[in-house]
């Protein structure tokens, strides 16, 4: 039995490590993550970790743990901004509101298939056009949804969670706790 992460992100991988859990591979899925239309944040969030876990190829009793986070703001589902000027709009809408992020959470092991999502509101205090500039030159938000990651420079501009830290991160590890030990995958062996 080994343990495949369908993700490329090194801030799930950490996270899975705080669990004590250190993935045999990883294995990102190529799928399409583009939304449907008229399709909302939540179950967009969910059908894709859905997606990413099923894409994957493995053995029967390989464990696959795959994710997706999303930033919401209303029904608008901001995803990873395509360039800078895209990610300074995301900012732009965020800053003096509050916003949900969304992260699911797939496991499968063979034709078995377990989730959960999270969802956590997040508020963005207003931007100087000095911070935006500053924050958009570092890069951070490239690959980020809503184009900024708590834990890197944009954590200067939240000052008010309500939820999941480690969701908002990337990874609810209460819950992906849970995944993996119902899908038979020991965690804290690793601790």
């Amino acid at each position: 039995m080994r343990l495949i992460l369908g993700s490329g992100s090194p801030r799930r991988k950490e996270l899975l490590g705080v669990l004590g859990v250190v993935p045999d591979a990883i294995c990102p899925p190529d799928i399409d993550e583009d939304p449907h239309k008229s399709e909302l944040p939540r179950p967009y969030c969910e059908r894709v970790a859905r997606e990413k876990a099923l894409a994957i190829e493995a053995a029967p009793d390989d464990v696959i743990l795959s994710a997706d986070t999303t930033v919401a703001l209303g029904r608008r589902i901001m995803g990873k901004p395509a360039d800078a000027g895209q990610a300074a709009e995301f900012l732009l809408a965020l800053a003096g509101r509050r916003h949900r992020v969304i992260t699911a959470v797939a496991v499968r092991k063979g034709d078995q298939l377990w989730q959960r999502s999270v969802e956590s509101h997040v508020k963005m205090k207003r931007l100087s056009d000095v911070e935006l500039n500053a924050y958009l030159a570092t890069d951070d938000w490239r690959g980020k949804a809503g184009g900024y990651s708590i834990q890197g420079p944009a954590g200067a501009f939240i000052p008010w969670i309500s939820g999941s830290h480690s969701a908002i991160v990337g990874l609810p590890l209460a819950e992906t706790a849970q995944l993996l030990t119902a899908a038979g995958w020991p965690v804290w062996r690793g601790a």
